[in-house]
């Protein structure tokens, strides 16, 4: 085989895995990066990432990129690398439909001896048993004969500036032992903090599931037993400060859990565990705790409006945030959106504010109209739903003022003071 790595690479979809990915390979090689949307593949060629996770100086290093939503000018690429969404639907089945998508594309531009690299998040098995097959009908070519695949799952973390691509271990693998030391190869060249070359492809899937499907379980045991001492009585902050003085306890809090990860890559895991004829226990037990949380913060929310006298028909509530984490605009499968939906027809009026995502998207993809500007001496209970750095500049008097005067504050990420609210996680 040629050497790869003196060949054009491809990155398909330039979200947040996938725009950092192409300009860390735009820096060192020849890379296209590629995007079925015109509108963001025109912001990025004026040096905007709307998402914020680039800053323009960040997207004008990569020398080496092109930045298109034109097929024609990915026809010459010798590698591609696809970065699409694995969202789940209704049912939390996994929703391939992206991928499948991407497959089909890809599968009319291989040549041979081109690798197809995923980084997208499936279940064991599906490189090779879902997208391997889409490859080779539309192409005409022989899988590990004509064409090659690979698996390097994506590790990005929106919003954290330390962990960043370059920043953290690459896990690699190939459809072949040749190919797998050319994947490997490939990354190490952009990956400052190194690779680990799995074993198979399958090792790799398997890999990245669990790493969120870990993190998953371990938040709902957190939320479990902030259930448990909510009604004991005991501060939950307290609890896990002084457990946490022990070397090997975990350090995790509890809250809402959502985004494009961990609150979904268990459900691609339970969907493979049920199709080979297993039925997880702990992995569903701990997505029912952690979907359950914006039942749980509105059953509170019901409860302590009507211990103190404040009528819930008519009250107006504040949700300060809506993206799934602290200072990031990503709003996938935010979990704030189900203690909105959960109070719509019980309340009066919900305003949320979020200084972070896209209104515009926002209205779009979820259809809330979010407010620009709090009112004050206006509502008659505040939630403070995410964490983000301009939250928390605001005081808890400063907070207390845009309430009427008998009104509830909720802080279900630590903001303020215990004393200064009345429920928190």
């Amino acid at each position: 085989m040629s050497n790869v790595l003196d060949k054009k690479i491809c990155i398909l979809g330039l979200g947040y895995v996938g725009l950092p990915l192409a300009c860390a390979f735009g820096e060192k090689f020849e890379t296209i990066g590629y995007d079925i949307n015109s509108i963001r593949c025109e912001e990025l060629l004026k040096l905007y990432d709307r998402t914020g996770e680039l800053s323009s100086e960040e997207l004008a290093s990569a020398k080496l990129l092109k930045i298109t939503n034109n097929l024609e000018d990915i026809h010459s690429c010798n590698i591609y690398i696809v970065t699409v969404p694995t969202p789940v639907d209704n049912n939390k089945e996994p929703d391939l439909t992206p991928l499948r998508n991407a497959s089909k594309l890809v599968s009319s531009l291989l040549s041979i001896g081109d690798i197809v690299i995923y980084e997208s998040t499936v279940y064991p098995g599906a490189t090779e048993q879902f997208c391997v097959p889409l490859l080779e009908s539309g192409s005409n070519l022989i899988y590990n004969k004509d064409f090659f695949c690979g698996y390097s799952p994506e590790r990005i973390n929106p919003g954290d500036k330390e962990h960043q691509i370059k920043n953290i271990i690459k896990v690699t693998s190939g459809s072949t032992e040749e190919i797998a030391n050319v994947v490997d190869n490939l990354y190490s060249k952009i990956i400052i903090a190194g690779t680990h070359k799995a074993k198979s492809i399958e090792v790799a899937e398997a890999a990245k599931v669990i790493e969120n499907t870990q993190r998953d379980i371990n938040i709902s045991l957190i939320n479990e037993l902030s259930k448990i001492f909510n009604r004991l009585g005991i501060d939950t902050q307290e609890v896990l400060e002084a457990a946490g003085t022990k070397w090997n306890f975990l350090n995790f809090k509890p809250g809402l859990v959502g985004g494009h990860c961990i609150g979904v890559d268990p459900y691609y895991l339970t969907h493979k565990a049920q199709e080979v004829g297993y039925e997880p226990e702990i992995i569903l037990a701990g997505r029912k705790i952690n979907d359950g949380m914006g039942d749980y913060v509105i059953d509170n929310l019901l409860q302590f409006m009507r211990l103190k006298n404040i009528d819930v028909r008519s009250s107006n509530v504040l949700i300060m945030g809506l993206a799934f984490k602290e200072n990031c605009s990503d709003f996938r499968n935010t979990k704030v959106v189900d203690i909105i939906d959960g109070l719509i027809g019980k309340v009066e009026n919900i305003d949320c504010y979020d200084p972070w995502v896209d209104y515009v998207e926002v209205k779009k993809e979820l259809k809330l109209d979010l407010v620009s500007t709090i009112k004050n001496n206006f509502y008659d209970a505040v939630i403070l739903a995410v964490a983000h750095d301009e939250f928390k500049m605001f005081s808890s008097s400063e907070i207390h003022n845009m309430c009427k005067k008998n009104h509830l504050l909720f802080d279900l990420k630590w903001i303020l003071p215990k004393n200064e609210v009345d429920f928190r996680l």
